[in-house]
């Protein structure tokens, strides 16, 4: 694998990382909730200097592979910050779009969380550390192909919200992604 002038692309920890919404309810259909989570994604990556290598934005969940410098910010901070306030903006743009079956379900989810009165976003998220470039190829691939298997997409770079566009068509008008390592 390439590595461009790197010595060693293992110089800060990468993680495979897993977030969902409450109830796997199905926020994510359409481009302006996406835009919204874009959209904090770019704010903390410029606060928190992390480095996206992957991601996908599904209809209830969204994967990505990120790279982080503990200096500036752990994956703890980084998704404790996306998750806060994409919540925010997705919630205040449901209420824009009147979507109250939806607003009501975050409320009854919020019930027994101390000082919240919506959930948006499961507690908690899944991360793996990626420790080779086997497995970093794997993920990327099961990120790219994810929205084929759930039968969003005909190909992965047919999904507009997945770097498989970063990686196949040279696209980053959504989302700047690192692709260098890639040969």
């Amino acid at each position: 694998m390439g590595r461009r002038g790197r010595s060693s692309f293992w110089t800060e920890p990468q993680y495979f990382v897993t977030t969902t919404v409450v109830n796997f309810a199905k926020v994510f259909t359409k481009p302006h909730y996406c835009d919204l989570l874009v959209s904090n994604i770019k704010h903390y990556q410029e606060k928190y200097e992390f480095v996206v290598y992957a991601y996908v934005i599904m209809p209830s969940h969204f994967h990505w592979i990120v790279g982080v410098d503990p200096s500036v910010g752990t994956i703890s901070d980084v998704m404790r910050d996306i998750k806060k306030y994409s919540a925010w903006d997705v919630l205040g743009q449901l209420e824009a779009d009147g979507r109250k079956d939806l607003l009501e379900m975050f409320r009854r989810e919020a019930v027994g969380f101390r000082d919240q009165k919506r959930k948006f976003w499961v507690k908690r998220f899944h991360d793996e550390v990626i420790t080779t470039d086997e497995m970093l190829r794997v993920k990327v691939d099961y990120i790219h192909n994810n929205p084929v298997v759930a039968g969003l997409a005909g190909k992965p770079e047919d999904y507009p919200f997945s770097s498989a566009r970063n990686y196949l068509l040279g696209d980053h008008s959504i989302l700047n992604i690192e692709t260098d390592w890639f040969d």
